[in-house]
């Protein structure tokens, strides 16, 4: 059969139609598993939907632009490690529509900058950049703080991400306004209910400084203080299962 192969080379179509065919057989086998396949995923603990609030901060985060100089994707090699923490799971990136991954670095890796620095930190590095890290070429994004966040579409959001396949509850649809509203403000008795609905890690508090409204700061900050926060890495053995629902 090898030492037919010139028919392939002298006559296109048959070499068109030869590819046609391993590239089918290669694209079954490649894909036809995944129609069976429950997830291909490994189901992680502590791993949920974001909140409305920590949501509107991701859209803001993918509007502006920062998935252009940070990435979201530790790999598992030591010197990655011993900079950014832990390697990143998929599980991690499973609600992600799209995920942030990335490949370039202009920024560190922000995979976990949850809660690494203060909310403070975090405004006063948006705001201006440079007067925390000289060396900084990103651009400021001080009118964040000034722009109040739309709420209206925090309902419609959720139960757009519901048809991709976002474990959205219909308590969490219904309320998906109510639990924006009260994670911006730490002395809402909404805090209660938003716990019960995400899981008591939720941070609830005023992130951009400015109690007396809720800003895109406030959804941005929100979003990057949960960055990686969300697996128990002290307990985690990806090897033996456990962490697991």
């Amino acid at each position: 059969m090898w030492k037919n192969h010139a028919k392939f080379e002298r006559h296109s179509l048959l070499l068109v139609i030869g590819i046609l065919i391993v590239v089918s057989i290669g694209g079954m086998v490649e894909i036809a598993p995944l129609f069976y396949l429950e997830s291909t995923i490994e189901e992680v603990k502590g791993i949920r939907p974001y909140t409305p609030l920590e949501q509107a901060g991701r859209d803001i985060y993918v509007r502006e632009g920062c998935y252009v100089c940070h990435s979201q994707m530790i790999r598992p090699l030591r010197d990655e490690v011993e900079r950014y923490g832990h390697y990143s799971l998929a599980a991690e990136s499973m609600y992600d529509h799209p995920f942030q991954w990335g490949s370039k670095r202009t920024g560190p890796d922000l995979a976990r900058v949850g809660e690494k620095y203060s909310d403070a930190w975090q405004v006063a590095h948006l705001k201006a950049p440079r007067s925390l890290v000289p060396e900084s070429v990103m651009p400021p994004y001080a009118f964040l703080a000034d722009k109040e966040l739309r709420t209206d579409d925090a309902m419609d959001k959720i139960k757009a991400l519901t048809r991709l396949g976002t474990p959205y509850t219909q308590a969490m649809i219904d309320n998906a306004n109510a639990d924006l509203a009260a994670q911006a403000d730490p002395v809402s008795s909404g805090g209660t209910a938003l716990k019960r609905r995400y899981g008591a890690k939720v941070a609830q508090r005023d992130f951009d400084g400015d109690p007396s409204r809720v800003t895109e700061m406030d959804a941005l900050v929100a979003y990057l203080q949960m960055l990686g926060g969300l697996v128990d890495f002290s307990t985690y053995k990806a090897e033996t299962g456990e962490n697991r629902r």
